[in-house]
């Protein structure tokens, strides 16, 4: 997995309040870095995830979420955070997630997130939504 894998990369820089004792991100942080590049990368679509809930009656549960940690990311490094829709079920969405410092190609981590897509209060699942579906395709 390299960054020219991914169509979509989020930069940020590691926070001090990020690391842990060892000088390293600590491991739970990784997943608020995915969580905050998969929600760019929909603004950048120009998808309305909030219109889809509100118009729709639609949301989407987190069912899986790994994180394989391959090398340290200490505080102050810049990180490109990369994002793809891996798998599309009828109402899943597989996203595939890799960490790289600023302008390099060696990944630091990898992850996947599994998304269901669900009528809200019924947590029935659904499929997913046709605009979605085509923004990614």
């Amino acid at each position: 997995m390299t960054r020219g894998d991914f169509p979509y990369c989020h930069r940020l820089r590691v926070r001090y309040s990020e690391v842990d004792a060892q000088n390293v991100v600590f491991n739970a942080h990784y997943l608020t870095y995915f969580d905050v590049a998969l929600n760019e990368y929909l603004r950048e679509l120009g998808y309305d995830y909030h219109a889809l809930v509100k118009q729709q009656g639609l949301d989407f549960h987190l069912v899986k979420s790994t994180v394989e940690y391959l090398a340290p990311i200490h505080f102050d490094e810049e990180l490109d955070i990369g994002v793809r829709a891996g798998r599309l079920g009828n109402s899943s969405l597989t996203w595939e997630l890799g960490v790289f410092r600023r302008d390099e190609d060696a990944c630091l981590s990898r992850g996947e997130i599994i998304w269901v897509c669900a009528a809200v209060g019924t947590h029935k699942a659904h499929p997913l939504p046709d605009e979605l579906v085509r923004l990614l395709s």
